[in-house]
Formats: structure tokens, C-alpha cells, sequence
């Protein structure tokens, strides 16, 4: 999660707000009072937790659930006042479901996913490949909404569809990732291409689209290598 993002969330909830993490393992939200994940309350924290406060949540309250099963959460409607889902939705099976459930039992909520800008371009998780090689989606966050394509095979070796690894490499944090803040409604839908040509389409208006980017930052990342490897001058 953005930094600036897990202040605002800290500074806005007063010390009453149920809050619940969802997806939370690797790195679980030390003021969430609820979590739900596929993984046991006993593994957590793969990434460490930077917040050195005391867990809220405990295994009583560490709920290990498989939150794409298409039942219901175990939760009343409007159980929570906010509900955390950072980077889990490009993970998961079904994030439409998990879109509808956060709706139904927080009343306001946070989402952050990879942006397109990550996920399009080279090298980010090692060579050959665009974006994280564990993701399922693209996912682009507009008006409000959440929009998801399955991240098709062909982003990796069309030209036309990704950007260099050098892009994907001077990206800022905040370049990286898309947030949405949301209040009573989540609004999400996946977006299905019967047809080769509006895939391409799609992923290629988008890199089009960021070129002047992708030109700027390849180019500017070329001559700073090129300077550094000018001899110094001795001054006389």
C-alpha cells in the first residue's frame, strides 16, 4: 500500500471503526479488527508490517476463507465501517465477487491494484515477460469503477502491446498502481473480447496512448547512461 495512502486510512478512522483487511496475509493492516485470507492467521506478515503498534486482529478474528468461493462472507451487511483491499484483486479468481462483497459488509472502503503502466511493461518481474507473472488482470480504475480483462499471453511478445523494461523500470510508486477510495457502492464488471482484433485493440489504444511517457522516460534513461560514461575533464 501507498504510504501516503496508509496515513490518510489511519487518520481517518477514529478509535469505534470495525475495520476489516481483506486479502491481507503478506503484509495485514495492523488496525484492522477482522481479516479474511486464504492463508493461516499462524503464516503471516511475508513482508513484514511497518506499523509498530499492537494487532488488533487476532486468530480469533483472522478468518481463513476462500473469499472467490461464491457464498456469501460470513458477514452481516454493513458489518464495517471500512474495509482495506490492496493488492489482492489481480490475484484472485473471481474479483468481481470480492468487488460485490466488499460493498455489501463495509459502507466505505479502499482498493489498490497494479496499474497498466506496470503491468504492460517489461522486466518488472523478470525478462520475457510484462507485468507480474503471477496476475490475472488487468485492471483499469475510472469514474469510480473497476474494470478487469484477463491479462492475455500475447502482452508479453507483441511490441505493439507492452512498454520496455526500461519504462517499467523509472516508473514513480504512485505510477505503479491505481486507487480507489469507494462509499457505499464498488462499482465492477470484467470486459470480454470474443474477437483477436479488440484484444489488440484494447492493449495497444493503451500503450498509444502513454507513448509520450514511455518516450520520454527511455530517452532521458539514455542519456544519463550515455553521460556517465563520458570521460571527466580536468580542469586547468
Amino acid at each position: 500500500m501507498l504510504p501516503a495512502s496508509r496515513t490518510r486510512i489511519l487518520e481517518s478512522l477514529d478509535d469505534t471503526a470495525r475495520v476489516l483487511d481483506v486479502g491481507g496475509w503478506a503484509k495485514p493492516l495492523a488496525r484492522a479488527d477482522w481479516v479474511v485470507d486464504l492463508m493461516p492467521y499462524e503464516s503471516r506478515g511475508l513482508y513484514g508490517e511497518p506499523d509498530p503498534v499492537p494487532e488488533r486482529f487476532s486468530a480469533d478474528t483472522w478468518l481463513r476463507f476462500d473469499i472467490c468461493e461464491r457464498e456469501p462472507w460470513p458477514f452481516e451487511d454493513g458489518r464495517f465501517d471500512f474495509a482495506i483491499c490492496s493488492h489482492t484483486l489481480e490475484d484472485v479468481r473471481d474479483p468481481v465477487w470480492v468487488c460485490s462483497e466488499l460493498a455489501r459488509v463495509a459502507r466505505a472502503g479502499y482498493v489498490e491494484v497494479p496499474s497498466r503502466l506496470e503491468e504492460q511493461s517489461l522486466g518488472i518481474h523478470g525478462r520475457g515477460w510484462a507485468g507480474w507473472s503471477h496476475h490475472h488482470w488487468l485492471i483499469d480504475v475510472e469514474d469510480g469503477a473497476m474494470t478487469f480483462v484477463f491479462k492475455p499471453h500475447v502482452l508479453h511478445s507483441d511490441d505493439r502491446f507492452h512498454f520496455p523494461a526500461t519504462f517499467g523500470a523509472a516508473l514513480r510508486p504512485e505510477e505503479r498502481v491505481e486507487t480507489l477510495y469507494w462509499q457505499g457502492e464498488l462499482p465492477a464488471r470484467e470486459m470480454i473480447f470474443t474477437d483477436a482484433e479488440g484484444l489488440d485493440g484494447y492493449l495497444q489504444e493503451f500503450r498509444d496512448k502513454n507513448r509520450h511517457l514511455c518516450d520520454d522516460r527511455v530517452t532521458r534513461g539514455r542519456w544519463l547512461r550515455g553521460r556517465a560514461r563520458w570521460p571527466r575533464r580536468t580542469p586547468t
